[in-house]
């Protein structure tokens, strides 16, 4: 499982809330992202702009 972390303000989570990857699927080209907080109580759903823009990858945890 991987761990990003938030670089500015999106969505209404503040900038360094920490996200763990839940789902990553592709489409005809097009990619999803599934991110869970860390407390696991709120998902968002993300395309692959808007995760490169707005997240940095911490660690993969196993």
């Amino acid at each position: 499982m991987k761990v990003y972390r938030l670089k500015r303000q999106f969505n209404g989570y503040k900038r360094g809330t920490q996200f763990y990857l839940i789902v990553e699927s592709e489409f005809i080209g097009v990619k999803e992202f599934v991110l869970r907080t860390k407390d696991l109580t709120n998902s968002i759903s993300i395309n692959e702009n808007e995760l490169l823009k707005n997240f940095t990858f911490i660690k993969e945890i196993f």
